[in-house]
């Protein structure tokens, strides 16, 4: 194990967030790989130490420990050997009576403990997108099997083989008291299996960070904040061990003209005051790409809002179609020719109140408020 702090070694704040942790991992990682830096035992040394650094730091549990205890986290006995002998409550709870309760302690925990790191993947798509549906090819950083130890971590042409410790059950017991509590191997570190000589490609891991493409399929109806699950396309396990999920979770670009809420579409549309006086119709291009004619009431006011049924947005799995909503924007016209501003004069002086109820009703409450007739 290395001596040194682990931040140090890494050269990064101890405040760094993930990503930059891992860039300067990688960074150093290159400098000082031993493909390219044959016969230097220095420089192979070096990668063993920024390896396990990183391998402790890019864990969330492990540097929470680490920060806290140092690496006396990760001895057995240490004041924080909890970090690494127990995942959180459930685990102990089920480490303690797992037994009793028919959970078992042999391989299949071992491994499924070591499963593999869910990851999240944000993606941006339009409006159009998610009422058609989109095929989309993404990319991803990735911890994925080895190829050379086909995720054994064992070198080519060996095999790894039962931990003497925990006899491949990757937990060993231990008397406190009354009780007997089960923790993470020391000695395998919870795989139940050892490996007398790693494989050079992944130093045992089984693993090796590398991308890939997904060919991610958008379904029609999905909406702000809609998570996608792609089972097993998370990180791979180590030794072996299951692969996590890959989570893709979307986000509405905004639209120019159509507002959203859930399968109804919103648009505000602004109409002729001569239109909205008399009647008549508009049309509005639909996501469907069909052109849907909105008829207009003659003498409509702003803000009423119409309804076309079925233009809206797919349901999400399911069948059927929301509605488009257009609410009205009555515009007043500015820019009048002589002749225009002449009718319209001649339409006041035609006025008599019974044209405009609301404006006329509106001045009659403020005549009485003030004590007029």
């Amino acid at each position: 194990m290395f001596d040194g702090d682990y931040y140090e070694l890494l050269e990064v704040e101890r405040t760094a967030d993930d990503k930059t942790i891992k860039s300067s991992y990688r960074r150093l990682a290159m400098q000082c790989h031993p493909d390219r830096n044959p016969g230097c035992k220095d420089s192979e040394a070096k990668f063993k130490a920024i390896s396990e650094a990183y391998d402790c730091l890019k864990d969330p549990q492990k540097r929470a420990a680490y920060d806290r205890y140092g690496k006396a986290a990760f001895q057995n006995g240490g004041p924080g050997a909890g970090a690494q002998g127990f995942e959180g409550f459930s685990d102990i709870f089920e480490n303690i009576f797992g037994e009793f309760m028919g959970g078992g302690g042999g391989r299949g925990g071992a491994q499924q403990s070591r499963r593999g790191a869910d990851l999240r993947y944000d993606i941006e798509i339009t409006l159009e997108d998610a009422f058609a549906g989109k095929q989309e090819t993404i990319r991803i950083d990735v911890a994925a099997p080895c190829e050379p130890c086909q995720g054994s971590g064992a070198k080519p042409g060996t095999a790894a083989r039962t931990c003497p410790t925990c006899r491949g059950h990757g937990k060993v017991r231990a008397q406190q008291g009354f009780f007997v509590v089960e923790r993470t191997c020391p000695s395998c570190h919870g795989a139940g299996q050892v490996v007398a000589e790693p494989c050079e490609a992944c130093r045992g891991e089984g693993r090796i960070e590398k991308e890939k493409s997904l060919d991610v399929r958008i379904p029609p109806g999905v909406d702000e904040g809609t998570r996608i699950r792609l089972t097993g396309e998370g990180e791979a396990g180590a030794r072996g061990a299951p692969p996590g999920d890959l989570y893709i979770f979307v986000h509405m670009a905004r639209h120019a003209l159509f507002q959203r809420e859930g399968t109804t579409l919103f648009a505000r549309c602004p109409v002729s005051i001569t239109t909205a006086a008399l009647g008549g119709s508009i049309t509005v291009p639909g996501l469907d790409k069909t052109a849907h004619e909105i008829r207009i009431p003659a003498g409509i006011q702003s803000g009423k809002q119409l309804r076309q049924r079925g233009a809206g947005m797919p349901v999400l799995n399911g069948r059927g179609t929301g509605d488009l909503v257009v609410q009205v924007e009555v515009e007043t016209p500015t820019k009048l020719t002589a002749r225009q501003k002449e009718l319209l004069e001649e339409f006041r002086e035609l006025e008599t109140g019974e044209q405009s109820p609301e404006t006329s009703g509106f001045f009659a409450k403020l005549k009485g408020m003030w004590g007029g007739e």
